[in-house]
């Protein structure tokens, strides 16, 4: 038997040889294919694009609103109930609360006016030496817009008192326009609830071109006397009494709107608190008080109610009396606890009730 003796393979003399890979064909040399696209000409007139439309935004607003529905009838409620009360209660009632909510704002934003500075200014135009008249004259404007004035909606240049200068440059927006642009996005909103848009008004307030020095206090007082409405006894809905978180600008629309709610709900119990206390001091000094005869002591109740911190100079102005007959009655008072001195001085001193 033979042995096979093993043939060689030959690799280079394999028929099935791999075929060489055909070369890459330069693109130019495709005639057939179209040539790249060219950018077609702009024709439209040199300016600003236009952008949507700015009642955008009020959809935002409105899903806001649905989402906290529950909420929003819980404090609109509350703020009816305050409404009832300060339109069965004194007058004074209402600039009591307008003083401490414009004092509570000034704080808010930067200015820093105590009740007691403001009450002063505004009876008597007094002030310290080291005192900011811009902030008191601020401070004082809010209690005059939250007690009254015109409707911000209806005339907001005349609600603000803030006019176009003479001399306005060419390139700057008319104040007036700015206005409107605002007033035509609080239109669009006219099916949200009272409270909902005040917010929706207070958080675009910057963004219509409306900010300036003291802007904040601004937009907090015409959101304000928006929210409440065409209420019968609050001229406006109090946001600064429960500590102004609510004022505070970050997040969507829906977070705004619940800080909103929360922030107002605060404010109004607090209101709610200290009308308790007044009605009830009220009721103490009328029996206290009853024994006495004259017309001052029945005046210094009246203004007591009115102002939260009183001086003799204050009492003289507001209530006509002389200088003797206020300052032995408001010893008298204090004496038998009704008031008491809450300065600490020798000189311009002042009062506030005991409740």
């Amino acid at each position: 038997m033979k042995t096979q003796v093993p043939l060689e393979y030959n690799t280079f003399d394999d028929p099935f040889e791999v075929a060489e890979e055909p070369e890459q064909t330069s693109e130019d040399d495709l005639w057939f294919l179209p040539g790249p696209m060219e950018e077609e000409p702009d024709y439209l007139p040199p300016g600003t694009k236009s952008e949507p439309h700015e009642t955008a935004v009020v959809d935002d607003w409105r899903q806001a609103e649905a989402g906290n529905a529950a909420r929003l009838g819980r404090v609109a409620g509350r703020l009816g109930a305050l409404d009832d009360r300060l339109h069965r209660g004194p007058e004074g009632w209402r600039h009591r609360l307008a003083l401490i909510e414009a004092a509570d704002l000034s704080w808010f934003v930067g200015d820093r006016v105590g009740s007691d500075r403001l009450a002063l200014w505004m009876s008597m135009q007094l002030s310290g030496v080291q005192e900011d008249i811009g902030a008191l004259a601020r401070a004082a404007w809010a209690v005059r817009r939250l007690t009254g004035g015109p409707v911000p909606e209806a005339d907001l240049p005349s609600f603000l008192d803030r006019r176009d200068p003479e001399n306005v440059s060419d390139d700057a927006e008319p104040f007036a326009d700015r206005a409107g642009g605002w007033l035509d996005l609080m239109a669009a909103a006219a099916d949200l609830h009272p409270i909902s848009r005040s917010c929706m008004g207070f958080h675009l307030w910057n963004l219509a071109g409306l900010g300036q020095q003291g802007d904040r206090m601004e937009a907090a007082v015409t959101a304000g006397r928006i929210a409440a409405g065409e209420g019968k006894g609050a001229a406006f809905a109090p946001m600064a009494m429960g500590g102004a978180g609510g004022l505070r600008a970050s997040g969507p629309p829906a977070e705004r709107l619940v800080r909103w709610l929360d922030g107002m709900e605060n404010a109004i119990l607090n209101a709610t608190r200290h009308l308790d206390d007044i009605e009830a001091w009220s009721a103490r000094a009328e029996i206290v008080m009853g024994p006495l005869s004259g017309r001052t002591p029945r005046a210094l109740r009246v203004v007591l109610n009115e102002w939260p911190l009183l001086s003799a100079r204050m009492a003289e102005t507001l209530t006509g009396a002389s200088r003797a007959a206020v300052q032995r009655n408001l010893a008298w008072m204090e004496t038998r606890g009704l008031i008491r001195e809450v300065t600490g001085q020798g000189r311009f001193r002042m009062w506030r009730g005991v409740v």
